[in-house]
């Protein structure tokens, strides 16, 4: 027989597992973690969060670096301005009596610092001053172009009638060529005893490759629609007519620079069959052939013969930009235009 059913003890009873309470809420965060086990996404929080902030910290730092170069190139900028603008003020505030000085230096051309616009316009500057008793022209040059030399020598014997003032040539090293024909325009020209003058003459320069190219076996394949349109071509040879015409053309300049050197000189020249062939000369000899007046520099003429010690300079010279521009890149596709070109050049 089996025995009956009978109601279970109470301790068996208490160590039933309690069914789970579907109401219960789930215990805090805190409550969790505070057993030690790491949350779930804890670390990736994390993570994010260092990379986000690393993030903000670079682009900060770019920012900064953009303002830093920004406020450097501004403060570039006005220091340049600056420069030039005080340079402005100095020469017009400048009406005590003083000299004014241009600076007649390097090659003479279009593009140089030495060009019939820059000193033109130094000039008209100077002349307009009431303050300035008289112009000097500091000469170191070994020449350049005629046209040029000779649109300069046209403005300072306008100016000297307008505005009756002297004008004065000072030569440091050298004063040649076409910078000789500038200075011809000066009342009076005073050299230094080792200074080299004259080269009174015009040459035209270039180069001839027909022999080279024989020997490489190179044609030259020249089409022109003229006879003469490949005049002075390099890689053709010569002819005779050709070679005539450019001696009368270059003669016919030689003789408008001697007028030049003549009006300007009148009865102090002394001419020799020299004077005009393209020699040059120390300034002592040049004073003997009165190339030149007298021995003396800038400081001697504005002291002793102009009467005005203080100098001013009027020189107008390019900016930094079209200097950089000139000197880094210009400069060598100009140097390779000038080697390849033939034009008259007064040296």
């Amino acid at each position: 027989m089996t025995e009956p059913n009978r109601p279970e003890s109470r301790d068996s009873w208490l160590n039933q597992p309690a069914e789970p309470d579907l109401w219960a809420q789930p215990a805090s965060k805190k409550e969790s973690t505070s057993s030690g086990a790491p949350s779930s996404g804890g670390w990736e929080r994390e993570v994010l969060e260092k990379l986000v902030l690393a993030t903000v910290a670079e682009q900060r730092a770019a920012r900064r670096w953009r303002i830093f170069w920004r406020l450097l190139w501004l403060a570039l900028l006005g220091a340049i301005v600056w420069a030039v603008s005080v340079r402005d003020l100095t020469v017009v505030a400048k009406s005590s009596p003083h000299t004014a000085v241009i600076d007649i230096k390097g090659e003479i051309a279009v593009d140089a610092q030495t060009s019939a616009d820059a000193v033109v316009a130094s000039l008209r500057s100077a002349f307009d001053d009431a303050g300035a008793k008289a112009v000097v022209l500091l000469v170191n040059s070994p020449g350049g172009s005629p046209v040029q030399a000779g649109i300069i020598n046209d403005e300072i014997f306008r100016l000297k009638k307008k505005y009756d003032k002297p004008v004065y040539a000072v030569v440091e090293e050298s004063c040649a060529s076409a910078a000789y024909y500038i200075a011809s325009a000066a009342d009076e020209i005073y050299v230094d005893k080792a200074s080299i003058v004259g080269s009174i003459g015009v040459l035209m320069d270039g180069f001839g490759f027909t022999g080279t190219m024989d020997k490489l076996g190179v044609e030259r394949r020249l089409l022109t629609a003229g006879e003469n349109k490949g005049f002075l071509d390099p890689f053709s040879p010569l002819q005779p007519e050709q070679r005539a015409y450019a001696l009368k053309m270059l003669e016919q300049v030689r003789q408008q620079f001697i007028a030049v050197v003549e009006k300007g000189r009148g009865d102090r020249l002394k001419v020799t069959p020299e004077t005009f062939s393209g020699l040059f000369w120390t300034g002592e000899q040049a004073v003997q052939m009165g190339l030149a007046d007298g021995l003396g520099s800038l400081d001697y003429v504005a002291r002793e013969v102009v009467k005005a010690e203080d100098i001013v300079d009027y020189t107008q010279r390019g900016n930094v930009a079209e200097r950089l521009a000139r000197r880094f890149g210009a400069a060598f596709g100009e140097a390779a235009f000038r080697a390849l070109r033939t034009l008259p050049v007064l040296r």
